[in-house]
């Protein structure tokens, strides 16, 4: 547990100290994804930067260069009409494209759509979110994972309702309660740090990775904690109650790893082989299974023998 104290406090200060660097959904912008011409990145991706800046005039300009010669551009809000002038500026300027026509040049192929994906620009994806709409999506975010975290600390607390012995179920909940957050703060610090060092931004990708990871972790804590009170009721006369945690934990302890070990798998190879557009999502979840996983077995159930000794010294 000492561990997780040290990490979570770790978390907590990066928080507080660096703070989260918004990604468009939350402070609003555009996410601009496009392809171009085979060349090096880095040169056009410095090429594109100069361009937004120099010829079209914008300030704040971020450019990721990606695979298969794709860039992920952020910039300011812009609207549809500036989209379209912008697009036919970079197509000019990037691509084999009759700027005046706005056809492909001889030898260019097209998509069913008419963008062009040989020796042009093709347009992979455009987001636009003003700054209301991102203030309102930030506070629902915020509201949907402390609804979340209550909803299941509740729960939990009513399923474990009939273990009132030697802790009582409302504790369970709290527990819960406490593995959550710190399932949930140590990825939010990671990425607090991310923003700090490489201006990596956080939008609702994140907090559906943070609800994910909740999920996941209440998930293998209850089965610990179903574990724990069938193991009360056989052998709560016999034995005592660190010894039960003990056996429940080395009971499920096999099947938590192997269940978490088969998920991030899965999430290691999209991570290193999945679209970029996804890389900071996947990674959010890699880190918080491992969380999760560790907490499952470390914190929640050490806790409970805690909470139990707690109780009995006040006695």
């Amino acid at each position: 547990m000492s561990i997780s104290a040290i990490l979570v406090g770790l978390s907590i200060i990066a928080i507080l100290f660096f703070g989260f660097k918004s990604g468009i959904d939350f402070k609003g912008g555009t996410l601009w994804q496009v392809r171009l011409a085979a060349g090096d990145q880095q040169q056009t991706a410095d090429k594109l930067k100069e361009f937004f800046e120099k010829d079209i005039g914008m300030k704040n300009v971020v450019i990721f260069p990606a695979a298969d010669q794709n860039y992920l551009i952020r910039i300011e809000s812009i609207s549809e009409e500036n989209h379209q002038q912008y697009l036919n500026s970079l197509k000019s300027k990037f691509g084999n494209i009759d700027p005046v026509r706005d056809r492909p040049a001889e030898g260019t192929a097209t998509t069913a759509s008419g963008r062009s994906v040989s020796n042009g620009v093709e347009e992979l994806r455009f987001e636009s979110i003003g700054p209301t709409i991102g203030k309102e999506l930030e506070n629902k975010a915020l509201w949907a994972i402390a609804l979340v975290i209550l909803g299941i600390s509740i729960y939990v607390a009513y399923a474990f309702r009939k273990v009132s012995y030697p802790v009582k179920s409302w504790k369970y909940g709290i527990i819960t309660l406490i593995t959550l957050f710190h399932d949930v703060a140590i990825p939010s610090g990671l990425f607090a740090v991310l923003g700090w060092k490489l201006g990596i931004e956080i939008d609702t990708n994140f907090i559906v990775a943070l609800l994910v990871i909740m999920g996941f972790s209440v998930h293998d804590t209850i089965v610990v904690f179903d574990r724990i009170r069938e193991n009360l009721i056989i052998s709560r006369i016999n034995a005592k109650f660190s010894e039960i945690v003990n056996n429940s934990v080395n009971q499920t302890l096999v099947r938590s790893i192997n269940t978490s070990l088969t998920v991030l798998l899965v999430l290691l190879a999209l991570f290193l082989f999945g679209p970029v557009s996804l890389k900071y999502f996947i990674l959010t979840i890699l880190v918080g299974i491992i969380g999760g996983t560790y907490s499952s077995i470390f914190v929640a159930s050490p806790a409970l023998v805690i909470v139990n000794r707690m109780g009995e010294s006040s006695k």
